[in-house]
Protein backbone atom coordinates (compact mmCIF):
# COMPACT_ATOMS: atom_id res chain seq x y z
CA UNK A 1 0.00 0.00 0.00
CA UNK A 2 1.22 3.49 -0.69
CA UNK A 3 2.46 5.30 1.87
CA UNK A 4 2.78 2.17 4.17
CA UNK A 5 5.95 1.75 5.86
CA UNK A 6 7.81 -1.13 5.28
CA UNK A 7 10.97 -3.77 6.62
CA UNK A 8 13.63 -2.14 4.07
CA UNK A 9 12.58 1.89 4.58
CA UNK A 10 13.28 1.73 8.31
CA UNK A 11 16.97 -0.37 7.53
CA UNK A 12 17.73 2.14 5.00
CA UNK A 13 16.59 5.47 7.02
CA UNK A 14 18.89 3.73 9.61
CA UNK A 15 21.67 3.28 7.49
CA UNK A 16 20.88 6.54 6.14
CA UNK A 17 21.64 8.29 10.01
CA UNK A 18 24.55 6.03 10.02
CA UNK A 19 26.06 8.06 7.24
CA UNK A 20 25.31 11.15 8.53
CA UNK A 21 27.08 10.24 11.85
CA UNK A 22 24.72 8.85 14.41
CA UNK A 23 26.44 9.38 17.65
CA UNK A 24 24.67 7.18 19.82
CA UNK A 25 25.77 4.73 17.37
CA UNK A 26 29.45 5.20 18.12
CA UNK A 27 28.66 5.01 22.07
CA UNK A 28 26.59 1.68 21.17
CA UNK A 29 29.81 0.55 19.27
CA UNK A 30 32.56 1.72 21.46
CA UNK A 31 31.31 1.43 25.14
CA UNK A 32 29.88 -2.21 26.04
CA UNK A 33 27.19 -1.32 27.85
CA UNK A 34 26.68 -4.27 29.62
CA UNK A 35 29.65 -3.90 31.58
CA UNK A 36 27.43 -1.93 33.98
CA UNK A 37 24.88 -4.91 34.14
CA UNK A 38 25.94 -6.58 37.63
CA UNK A 39 26.50 -2.95 39.28
CA UNK A 40 22.34 -2.18 38.10
CA UNK A 41 20.46 -5.31 39.26
CA UNK A 42 22.68 -5.16 42.49
CA UNK A 43 21.43 -1.55 42.97
CA UNK A 44 17.46 -2.07 41.87
CA UNK A 45 17.06 -5.33 43.69
CA UNK A 46 13.76 -6.28 41.13
CA UNK A 47 11.82 -9.28 42.23
CA UNK A 48 11.81 -12.61 40.58
CA UNK A 49 8.43 -12.49 39.03
CA UNK A 50 7.51 -15.68 40.81
CA UNK A 51 4.59 -13.34 42.16
CA UNK A 52 3.25 -12.58 38.56
CA UNK A 53 2.83 -8.55 36.81
CA UNK A 54 4.59 -7.29 34.00
CA UNK A 55 8.08 -7.96 33.87
CA UNK A 56 10.72 -4.98 34.84
CA UNK A 57 12.89 -2.93 31.64
CA UNK A 58 15.61 -4.64 31.50
CA UNK A 59 18.42 -2.60 33.68
CA UNK A 60 20.62 -1.77 30.71
CA UNK A 61 18.24 -0.41 28.38
CA UNK A 62 16.70 1.55 31.02
CA UNK A 63 20.07 3.18 31.61
CA UNK A 64 21.18 3.83 28.56
CA UNK A 65 17.73 5.85 28.35
CA UNK A 66 19.48 7.57 31.08
CA UNK A 67 22.43 8.34 29.13
CA UNK A 68 20.19 9.93 26.17
CA UNK A 69 18.65 12.21 28.99
CA UNK A 70 22.53 13.48 30.43
CA UNK A 71 23.69 13.70 26.85
CA UNK A 72 20.68 16.13 25.75
CA UNK A 73 19.12 17.34 28.78
CA UNK A 74 15.93 15.88 28.20
CA UNK A 75 12.81 16.18 31.17
CA UNK A 76 10.76 12.83 31.33
CA UNK A 77 8.21 13.15 29.28
CA UNK A 78 10.24 14.66 26.73
CA UNK A 79 12.42 11.26 26.65
CA UNK A 80 9.35 9.14 26.14
CA UNK A 81 8.06 11.24 23.09
CA UNK A 82 11.79 11.36 21.58
CA UNK A 83 12.27 7.68 21.75
CA UNK A 84 9.00 7.42 20.57
CA UNK A 85 10.07 9.72 17.56
CA UNK A 86 13.51 8.88 16.94
CA UNK A 87 14.97 6.09 15.05
CA UNK A 88 18.58 6.29 16.29
CA UNK A 89 17.24 6.26 20.18
CA UNK A 90 15.06 3.14 19.12
CA UNK A 91 18.27 1.59 17.79
CA UNK A 92 20.86 2.48 20.49
CA UNK A 93 18.24 1.55 23.19
CA UNK A 94 17.56 -1.87 21.01
CA UNK A 95 13.87 -1.29 20.81
CA UNK A 96 12.00 -1.94 17.69
CA UNK A 97 9.00 -0.15 16.12
CA UNK A 98 6.32 -2.30 18.02
CA UNK A 99 7.64 -2.79 21.11
CA UNK A 100 6.33 -0.78 24.21
CA UNK A 101 8.35 2.09 25.38
CA UNK A 102 9.43 3.08 28.99
CA UNK A 103 6.76 6.18 30.04
CA UNK A 104 8.23 8.94 31.98
CA UNK A 105 6.75 7.57 35.13
CA UNK A 106 8.74 4.38 34.68
CA UNK A 107 12.02 6.70 33.62
CA UNK A 108 11.68 8.67 37.01
CA UNK A 109 11.06 5.46 39.03
CA UNK A 110 13.98 3.33 37.53
CA UNK A 111 16.30 6.67 38.30
CA UNK A 112 14.72 7.27 41.91
CA UNK A 113 15.82 3.49 42.74
CA UNK A 114 19.05 4.42 41.76
CA UNK A 115 19.33 7.43 43.52
CA UNK A 116 18.08 5.65 46.59
CA UNK A 117 20.00 2.73 46.38
CA UNK A 118 23.49 5.45 45.73
CA UNK A 119 24.60 3.79 42.73
CA UNK A 120 26.06 6.47 40.44
CA UNK A 121 29.15 6.19 42.51
CA UNK A 122 29.69 2.48 41.45
CA UNK A 123 28.35 2.92 37.42
CA UNK A 124 30.94 5.56 37.20
CA UNK A 125 33.34 3.63 38.89
CA UNK A 126 32.51 0.31 36.48
CA UNK A 127 33.34 2.45 33.40
CA UNK A 128 36.43 4.00 35.20
CA UNK A 129 37.92 0.49 35.31
CA UNK A 130 37.25 -0.91 31.59
CA UNK A 131 38.47 2.61 30.58
CA UNK A 132 41.91 1.70 32.48
CA UNK A 133 41.41 -2.01 31.43
CA UNK A 134 41.78 -0.19 27.58
CA UNK A 135 44.92 1.63 28.46
CA UNK A 136 44.06 4.75 29.62
CA UNK A 137 45.54 4.98 33.32
CA UNK A 138 45.32 8.39 35.30
CA UNK A 139 48.64 9.81 34.07
CA UNK A 140 50.77 13.30 34.82
CA UNK A 141 48.80 14.64 37.18
CA UNK A 142 45.94 16.08 38.14
CA UNK A 143 43.60 18.93 37.59
CA UNK A 144 41.20 19.74 40.03
CA UNK A 145 38.01 22.13 39.84
CA UNK A 146 34.55 22.84 40.27
CA UNK A 147 31.64 24.25 38.32
CA UNK A 148 28.15 25.52 39.49
CA UNK A 149 25.12 24.20 38.22
CA UNK A 150 22.23 25.99 38.13
CA UNK A 151 18.63 24.79 39.85
CA UNK A 152 15.17 26.22 39.60
CA UNK A 153 15.20 29.17 41.41
CA UNK A 154 13.67 29.34 44.91
CA UNK A 155 11.28 32.04 45.99
CA UNK A 156 11.84 32.22 50.48
CA UNK A 157 11.05 34.27 52.47
CA UNK A 158 13.72 35.88 54.54
CA UNK A 159 12.26 33.49 57.54
CA UNK A 160 11.88 30.57 55.62
CA UNK A 161 15.55 31.17 54.60
CA UNK A 162 16.90 31.55 57.97
CA UNK A 163 15.02 27.85 58.86
CA UNK A 164 16.32 26.38 55.83
CA UNK A 165 20.43 27.26 57.08
CA UNK A 166 19.53 26.06 60.36
CA UNK A 167 18.56 22.52 59.06
CA UNK A 168 15.04 23.30 59.90
CA UNK A 169 11.68 23.15 57.87
CA UNK A 170 9.89 26.04 57.77
CA UNK A 171 6.29 25.52 59.44
CA UNK A 172 4.36 26.70 56.56
CA UNK A 173 5.87 24.18 54.84
CA UNK A 174 5.38 21.48 57.33
CA UNK A 175 1.53 22.18 57.18
CA UNK A 176 1.30 22.15 53.43
CA UNK A 177 3.20 18.52 52.30
CA UNK A 178 2.64 19.74 48.61
CA UNK A 179 4.23 22.74 48.65
CA UNK A 180 7.59 20.86 50.64
CA UNK A 181 7.88 18.79 48.05
CA UNK A 182 8.49 21.48 45.63
CA UNK A 183 10.97 23.08 48.22
CA UNK A 184 14.51 22.48 47.68
CA UNK A 185 16.34 22.76 50.94
CA UNK A 186 19.74 21.12 50.33
CA UNK A 187 20.60 23.64 47.11
CA UNK A 188 22.14 27.34 48.21
CA UNK A 189 22.43 30.43 46.57
CA UNK A 190 26.12 31.87 45.57
CA UNK A 191 27.97 34.53 43.43
CA UNK A 192 29.69 33.84 40.83
CA UNK A 193 31.68 36.71 39.27
CA UNK A 194 32.38 36.83 35.46
CA UNK A 195 34.25 39.48 33.20
CA UNK A 196 32.11 41.80 31.14
CA UNK A 197 32.81 41.96 27.50
CA UNK A 198 35.62 44.38 26.56
CA UNK A 199 34.22 48.03 24.93
CA UNK A 200 34.31 48.49 21.86
CA UNK A 201 36.94 51.16 22.53
CA UNK A 202 39.17 48.50 24.16
CA UNK A 203 38.61 50.00 27.71
CA UNK A 204 39.36 47.19 31.02
CA UNK A 205 36.30 45.00 31.78
CA UNK A 206 34.82 45.12 35.24
CA UNK A 207 33.70 41.85 36.99
CA UNK A 208 29.89 40.85 36.76
CA UNK A 209 28.20 39.40 40.58
CA UNK A 210 25.87 36.69 39.08
CA UNK A 211 23.56 35.24 41.95
CA UNK A 212 23.60 31.70 41.01
CA UNK A 213 21.25 28.63 43.05
CA UNK A 214 21.77 25.00 42.60
CA UNK A 215 24.84 22.89 43.23
CA UNK A 216 28.52 22.68 42.41
CA UNK A 217 30.17 19.44 40.53
CA UNK A 218 33.65 19.00 42.13
CA UNK A 219 35.70 17.43 39.76
CA UNK A 220 39.63 15.89 39.41
CA UNK A 221 40.82 15.00 35.43
CA UNK A 222 44.09 13.49 34.87
CA UNK A 223 46.00 15.31 32.61
CA UNK A 224 47.33 12.78 29.79
CA UNK A 225 43.75 11.78 28.69
CA UNK A 226 41.24 14.62 30.26
CA UNK A 227 39.49 12.02 31.76
CA UNK A 228 37.44 12.46 35.21
CA UNK A 229 38.73 10.63 37.76
CA UNK A 230 37.34 11.76 41.05
CA UNK A 231 33.81 13.74 41.62
CA UNK A 232 31.61 15.08 44.12
CA UNK A 233 28.89 17.21 44.71
CA UNK A 234 27.53 19.98 47.26
CA UNK A 235 25.30 22.58 47.42
CA UNK A 236 26.73 26.31 45.54
CA UNK A 237 27.57 27.53 48.46
CA UNK A 238 30.44 25.25 49.88
CA UNK A 239 34.04 25.89 49.95
CA UNK A 240 35.71 24.24 47.24
CA UNK A 241 38.76 24.88 48.56
CA UNK A 242 37.76 22.22 51.30
CA UNK A 243 36.88 19.66 49.13
CA UNK A 244 40.86 18.80 48.01
CA UNK A 245 41.10 17.29 50.98
CA UNK A 246 37.99 15.23 51.28
CA UNK A 247 38.48 12.38 48.62
CA UNK A 248 39.03 14.71 45.28
CA UNK A 249 42.19 13.20 44.33
CA UNK A 250 43.18 10.23 42.76
CA UNK A 251 46.11 8.50 44.34
CA UNK A 252 46.53 5.97 41.91
CA UNK A 253 47.86 8.86 39.02
CA UNK A 254 50.73 8.08 37.99
CA UNK A 255 52.50 11.86 38.08
CA UNK A 256 52.38 13.80 41.31
CA UNK A 257 51.24 17.15 40.42
CA UNK A 258 48.16 18.88 41.35
CA UNK A 259 46.93 22.30 38.88
CA UNK A 260 43.95 24.47 40.67
CA UNK A 261 43.25 27.89 40.88
CA UNK A 262 44.21 30.05 43.77
CA UNK A 263 40.67 29.45 45.67
CA UNK A 264 42.73 26.45 46.53
CA UNK A 265 45.89 27.66 47.93
CA UNK A 266 45.42 27.44 51.99
CA UNK A 267 48.38 26.33 54.14
CA UNK A 268 45.78 23.13 55.28
CA UNK A 269 46.06 22.41 51.58
CA UNK A 270 49.75 22.65 50.80
CA UNK A 271 50.25 20.45 54.26
CA UNK A 272 47.58 17.63 52.64
CA UNK A 273 49.76 17.75 49.43
CA UNK A 274 52.73 17.64 51.14
CA UNK A 275 51.70 14.81 53.54
CA UNK A 276 49.70 12.18 50.89
CA UNK A 277 52.79 12.96 48.48
CA UNK A 278 51.71 15.32 46.12
CA UNK A 279 53.34 18.02 44.47
CA UNK A 280 51.47 21.26 44.61
CA UNK A 281 50.56 23.52 41.18
CA UNK A 282 48.11 25.73 42.59
CA UNK A 283 48.07 29.49 42.12
CA UNK A 284 49.66 31.56 43.90
CA UNK A 285 47.46 34.49 45.18
CA UNK A 286 48.56 38.44 45.20
CA UNK A 287 49.96 39.74 48.03
CA UNK A 288 47.45 41.74 49.63
CA UNK A 289 48.30 45.71 49.09
CA UNK A 290 50.94 44.96 46.49
CA UNK A 291 51.02 43.88 42.57
CA UNK A 292 51.89 40.45 42.27
CA UNK A 293 55.42 40.01 41.62
CA UNK A 294 56.85 39.25 38.05
CA UNK A 295 58.16 35.68 39.13
CA UNK A 296 54.73 34.84 40.77
CA UNK A 297 52.70 36.59 38.04
CA UNK A 298 55.11 33.75 35.48
CA UNK A 299 54.51 31.04 37.63
CA UNK A 300 50.56 31.46 37.24
CA UNK A 301 50.47 31.82 33.46
CA UNK A 302 52.39 28.24 33.30
CA UNK A 303 49.92 26.61 35.83
CA UNK A 304 47.19 28.48 33.71
CA UNK A 305 48.56 27.07 30.51
CA UNK A 306 47.91 23.33 31.97
CA UNK A 307 45.09 24.26 34.56
CA UNK A 308 42.90 25.54 31.37
CA UNK A 309 42.13 22.29 30.21
CA UNK A 310 39.89 21.62 32.63
CA UNK A 311 37.17 24.02 31.42
CA UNK A 312 36.82 21.80 28.45
CA UNK A 313 35.33 19.53 30.79
CA UNK A 314 32.86 21.92 32.20
CA UNK A 315 32.25 23.48 28.74
CA UNK A 316 30.56 20.21 27.27
CA UNK A 317 28.97 19.62 30.20
CA UNK A 318 27.43 22.76 30.29
CA UNK A 319 26.93 24.30 26.31
CA UNK A 320 26.61 20.67 24.62
CA UNK A 321 24.88 18.89 26.94
CA UNK A 322 22.87 21.48 28.43
CA UNK A 323 23.39 20.18 32.16
CA UNK A 324 21.26 21.59 34.25
CA UNK A 325 19.08 20.42 37.73
CA UNK A 326 15.25 19.37 37.12
CA UNK A 327 15.08 17.74 40.35
CA UNK A 328 14.96 18.42 44.17
CA UNK A 329 17.13 17.82 46.81
CA UNK A 330 21.33 16.52 46.79
CA UNK A 331 20.82 12.98 46.75
CA UNK A 332 18.72 13.29 43.02
CA UNK A 333 21.76 16.49 41.92
CA UNK A 334 24.43 13.82 42.84
CA UNK A 335 22.67 11.48 40.45
CA UNK A 336 22.30 13.68 37.56
CA UNK A 337 25.66 15.57 37.86
CA UNK A 338 26.93 11.95 38.06
CA UNK A 339 25.72 10.68 34.90
CA UNK A 340 27.06 14.14 33.48
CA UNK A 341 30.03 13.36 34.32
CA UNK A 342 30.08 9.53 33.32
CA UNK A 343 28.21 10.28 29.57
CA UNK A 344 30.91 13.00 29.93
CA UNK A 345 33.92 10.33 30.08
CA UNK A 346 32.23 8.35 27.33
CA UNK A 347 32.44 11.05 25.06
CA UNK A 348 36.27 11.38 25.84
CA UNK A 349 36.68 7.70 25.53
CA UNK A 350 35.64 7.49 22.36
CA UNK A 351 37.50 10.86 21.32
CA UNK A 352 40.67 8.65 22.64
CA UNK A 353 40.17 5.60 20.64
CA UNK A 354 39.12 7.49 17.18
CA UNK A 355 42.38 9.17 18.05
CA UNK A 356 44.19 6.27 18.83
CA UNK A 357 43.27 4.16 15.55
CA UNK A 358 44.16 7.22 13.91
CA UNK A 359 47.70 7.04 14.56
Amino acid sequence: MKGQVGFFDVDERLQRLSDLGDQLEAYAATVDFEIFRSSLEAALAYADGVKGGRPAYDAVMMFKILVIQAQNNLSDERTEFLINDRLSFMRFLGLSLGERVPDAKTIWLFRERLTRAGAIETLFDRFDQAVRAAGYIAMAGQIVDASLVAAPKQRNTDAEKAEIKAGRIPPEWSNNPARLRQKDRDARWTVKFSKAKPRIDGTISVDIAIPTFGYQNHISADRRHGLIRKWAVTDAAAYEGRMLRQGLLDKTNTGSAVWADTAYRSRKNEAFLIRNGFTSQIHRKKPAGRPMPTPMRRGNGRKSAVRAHIEHVFAEQKDRMGLFIRTIGLARARLKIGLANLVYNIKRFIWLERTAAVT
